[in-house]
């Protein structure tokens, strides 16, 4: 319980200090547990969907004695968490589009106090997208590694300016290619584009497109185009 692996760390890293937390899809409440015990989060919420990753976050949260501190409660994403309720919002360890459509259901996502930290598993690029055209902008991205896997992390914010965004930016976000695993990520999302080009060629011309984005040559399929 002291300590958080890679993915839950660097969500911990961009939840503001003194805001009240909501953890959406908890399971362990490792994540309100380590922010409310190192002094981060005042108060947390950690919420899950289903009762069983419910009842081990209790365990947990029992075992750091701090079941004063953070409430446990059965929720389908934010329907039972009140908009008086949390500062920061982290919703972890699902994909891209459940994440969007947790948000989409959320009537004070478009609170501009709020800030949501967003861990995409699967299809980070269809989160993007929604974020672009429903006036959220990002404030943060970075990347991390954990059990030999690449994963990105976003902060954002509802500005209420929808941006149609060019679609190389789904895919890259606001990371830098000269940061080593920003860069992993990256060629990560081309070699996915790299297979969805087999049924569609447009893909193919992303791909070398986010190539030339992490200053790299494009791949050898020039030809298919």
């Amino acid at each position: 319980m002291n300590r958080l692996d890679n993915r839950l760390m660097l969500c911990a890293k961009m939840v503001r200090r003194g805001s009240r937390l909501a953890d959406i899809g908890t399971d362990h409440a490792f994540l309100p547990v380590w922010l409310c015990r190192n002094g981060v989060c005042p108060s947390a919420i950690a919420a899950d969907i289903n009762p069983d990753p419910l009842e081990r976050g209790r365990q947990t949260v029992a075992a750091a004695e701090l079941s004063d501190t953070i409430e446990l409660r059965l929720s389908d994403g934010l329907h039972e968490i009140g908009a008086d309720e949390a500062d920061d919002i982290v919703i972890a360890g699902m994909g891209g589009e459940l994440i969007a459509s947790i948000l989409d259901d959320c009537h004070y996502s478009r609170d501009p106090e709020k800030r949501f930290i967003l861990q995409p598993m699967t299809k980070s690029e269809e989160l993007l997208r929604w974020i672009c055209e429903n006036g959220f902008a990002v404030e943060a991205q970075d990347c991390c590694e954990a059990a030999g896997k690449c994963y990105t992390v976003l902060r954002i914010q509802y500005t209420g300016l929808t941006q149609n965004a060019d679609e190389l930016f789904y895919y890259t976000g606001i990371l830098d290619p000269e940061q080593p695993c920003h860069r992993r990520f990256l060629e990560e999302n081309a070699a996915r584009l790299d297979k969805k080009a087999r049924g569609d060629k447009r893909y193919a011309e992303l791909a070398n497109r986010l190539r030339q984005y992490c200053g790299a040559p494009c791949a050898e399929n020039e030809e298919i185009l």
